[in-house]
């Protein structure tokens, strides 16, 4: 492995776990799990935070998917065993999340 794998594949991981656990485009994928609740808080503003759905195997993915750390984690491994197993398919995908990811943290500094 070259050091220009690695910079593909931590730009890559960056995106997907950004993509999971945030974007509103998957928003139907953490729906089963997560709920948002809004409630005033002393000063009579809204706040509104996540909380778990449900128990069991379903709370376990909802903690997954609310927790940065743990989904990157598993995208990390997922796009590693594409890159192993699948790479005709995972080396266009991971170029493209790389690409996105690297987009996304320049958009950050542009603020």
């Amino acid at each position: 492995m070259t050091w220009i794998y690695l910079f593909l594949f931590v730009f890559a991981t960056f995106r997907l776990t950004r993509l999971i656990v945030f974007d509103k485009i998957t928003g139907f994928i953490r729906k089963p799990f997560h709920e948002m609740v809004t409630e005033p808080d002393e000063q009579g503003n809204e706040i509104t935070y996540l909380t778990v759905k449900g128990k069991g195997l379903r709370k376990w993915i909802g903690e997954l998917l609310s927790c940065y750390w743990c989904t990157g984690m598993w995208c990390a491994i997922a796009v590693y065993a594409g890159y192993t197993f699948f790479p005709q398919i995972a080396i266009p995908a991971i170029i493209v999340l790389a690409i996105a990811g690297c987009a996304g943290i320049v958009e950050s500094f542009m603020k």
